[in-house]
């Protein structure tokens, strides 16, 4: 698997098979059954995380949470390609389409 790969605002990713996502007093904690691993998503994490149900660009993504949350176009897309970064490199989601 790459995990190198660098997410941008183009690409559309989805949920990765193989993950137990619980809510948790607002805040969605993951299991991963290929890994082994538990993830604390938070609160905004788990957003990121409903939205990528069915396969999303993050563009789409970014202008969603920017309708619902106080934050700067800026600071919301390199806070969103950086978890969506991590996110991949643990193997938990995949990246559907590089172009759209």
């Amino acid at each position: 698997m790459i995990t190198n790969q660098n997410i941008s605002l183009n690409y559309e990713v989805t949920q990765g098979q193989g993950n137990i996502v619980s809510d948790m007093d607002g805040e969605k904690v993951m299991l991963s059954i290929n890994n082994g691993k538990y993830y604390n998503l938070g609160e905004m994490g788990g957003e990121i995380w409903d939205l990528m149900q069915a396969p999303i660009t993050v563009n789409q993504m970014v202008t969603t949470l920017l309708s619902r949350f106080q934050v700067e176009q800026d600071e919301c897309e390199e806070q969103v390609t950086s978890f969506l970064n991590h996110l991949f490199a643990e193997g938990l989601i995949e990246i559907v389409n590089k172009e759209i």
